[in-house]
């Protein structure tokens, strides 16, 4: 059942949300009936962390799709099971997901309540991995509440967590990708932009890998396009979005359609030639 959740996260890097759901809940489905049916109690919790990290993934196509409702449910299920399974570094994988989203819809306070519990629920194992994330998590936290000292502080322990992680060693489960400089560059890049910093965003873009997940891809373009808004180089902020928007309407995501429309409300003139061909294509984008 792991093995099948893990084929679901690696597809959904370029798969349609829409197309993927369907499965992956009908996969959970499955794996919380044949987990209610169980009795050995140490089957059961390794049962358990395969309906977390399904329950996990069917929360992350829910935000994509932008049903956050739906999105806060599983990541429900999915923390609830990671409980049950004993796995700490699962259970704090869970957390720092549901803070994730919950920063993005804006509630700071709550989201790093929550990622302050993840760290609590590492216990004293800590991967490297697990910390450089979730501080990663917290840095974009803190800028989304103007406290520009805590977000570097915690981007540096980030970077220095992600140099503990062992080279060459696959990443350790749940995560399915390596969690590393570039991803920590993403991050730096996203707090750069929140805190109305944009000559520094535009200074980390070469280091952010964009050769992978097509819709992370496309929020970290809309990420740097708003870097430019705020240096008013507006026609390469909106080539920028306008590459984003054509990777949003491929993979039919919502959420990067929506963070598109967040990044219209941005500009401040009149709308001119390049403006206007994007909202045409933000328009014709029928999710």
């Amino acid at each position: 059942m792991r093995v099948i959740t893990a084929t679901h996260r690696r597809l959904d890097a370029w798969v349609p949300s829409r197309d993927l759901a369907d499965p992956v809940l009908a996969h959970l489905r499955l794996a919380m009936r044949q987990h209610a049916a169980l009795h050995d109690p140490e089957f059961r919790k390794d049962l358990a962390a395969a309906v977390s990290e399904a329950a996990g993934l069917a929360g992350w196509l829910h935000w994509d799709m932008h049903d956050i409702g739906s999105a806060r449910t599983h990541y429900g299920t999915a923390i609830k099971a990671a409980r049950a399974s004993g796995n700490a570094t699962l259970h704090a994988y869970m957390l720092g997901s549901l803070a994730s989203l919950t920063v993005d819809r804006g509630d700071t306070a709550e989201g790093l309540a929550l990622l302050r519990h993840a760290g609590r629920r590492l216990g004293p194992e800590r991967p490297a991995t697990a910390i450089a994330w979730l501080s990663a998590l917290e840095a974009v936290a803190h800028a989304n509440g103007r406290n520009e000292a805590a977000t570097w502080d915690a981007l540096d322990r980030s970077t220095a967590a992600v140099e503990e992680v062992p080279r060459g060693d696959p990443p350790p489960w749940p995560w399915v990708f390596r969690f590393d400089h570039a991803k920590v560059a993403a991050h730096r890049l996203v707090c750069a932009v929140r805190l109305g910093r944009p000559k520094l965003a535009t200074a980390v873009a070469g280091e952010v890998d964009e050769s992978g997940h097509r819709k992370q891809r496309a929020l970290l373009r809309l990420g740097l396009g708003s870097a430019y808004l705020q240096l008013r180089q507006f026609d390469e902020a909106f080539r920028l979005a306008m590459l984003a928007v054509d990777d949003g309407i491929s993979t039919q995501s919502g959420r990067v359609l929506e963070r598109a429309r967040e990044f219209r409300r941005g500009y401040p003139g009149e709308p001119t030639g390049v403006v206007r061909e994007f909202d045409d294509r933000l328009r014709a984008a029928h999710l």
